[in-house]
């Protein structure tokens, strides 16, 4: 029997159907940095201090076409600000932890990590299933969500296990990307990746119309200096979003 405590282990076991879907996007971040040219120390070091799959590859297309470091770190930013909504909403679940606790736990957010552990925190995170069910998980069984400590141990089980394989996914896309020859381009993984994370978030009009008019500023603005078309791209698109949003619910 495990001796890992049971809410760690019912964190881990749900992120597993996540998991699988990670793989291939932290493949493509190894394989895109070392295209981009950065060093496998740097892609690799790219991949444990910024931990972020869209901004992470964000950073490496602007590096990859030299742009301003002041441009590549403004650009990360715009695309991570959904994080501070994430602190705010999980952080009262998190108010009575440790400074480094709670430091840890901040280093680990991601989307996946975040919905698995608000949804449980939120709706009971089965505490109330009967731990003798044939399907039921044993460890899920004995989480209380009310409890400080296994609230901390379900977030660090999700959350560690995707910080896991993301590294060593972006590591073997490194492996891969650096015995690539430069002449197959392989750059072009980028806008496929940003794409296939991008339609199927196309649920309602609002999101419609920002992702056409991001696009849209950000095609036209290819040409700008210091490689500001994406940036430009991203705050109309949120601000045509925003506006739609509005409108349809006026």
């Amino acid at each position: 029997m495990s001796r890992l405590p049971a809410p760690l282990l019912a964190g881990a076991r749900a992120s597993v159907p996540l998991l699988l879907g990670l793989v291939p996007f932290g493949l493509v971040a190894g394989v895109a940095a070392v295209d981009a040219g950065l060093s496998p120390l740097q892609a690799i070091g790219l991949s444990v201090v910024v931990f972020a799959g869209a901004s992470q590859l964000a950073v490496v297309d602007l590096l990859g076409r030299d742009a301003p470091l002041v441009v590549v770190v403004l650009t990360a930013t715009i695309i991570n600000l959904r994080m501070s909504m994430y602190s705010a909403s999980i952080a009262p679940y998190f108010a009575g932890f440790r400074r480094r606790w709670r430091g840890l736990c901040a280093y680990l957010l991601t989307d996946m990590s975040y919905a698995l552990a608000i949804a449980t925190f939120t709706d009971g995170g089965g505490a109330d299933a009967a731990p003798d069910t044939p399907d039921s998980d044993p460890a899920r069984a004995r989480l209380d969500p009310a409890e400080p400590t296994h609230r901390r141990g379900y977030y660090l089980g999700t959350a560690v296990a995707i910080w896991a394989v993301w590294q060593v996914a972006t590591v073997a896309g490194v492996v891969v990307g650096a015995r690539i020859p430069d002449r197959w381009g392989v750059g072009f993984a980028v806008p496929l990746v940003f794409l296939a994370l991008l339609v199927p978030d196309l649920t309602d009009r609002p999101r419609v119309i920002a992702a056409l008019v991001g696009g849209g500023v950000a095609v036209v603005g290819s040409g700008w200096p210091l490689n500001l078309g994406l940036i430009g791209g991203a705050l109309a698109g949120v601000a045509a979003g925003v506006a739609a949003d509005r409108r349809a619910t006026a």
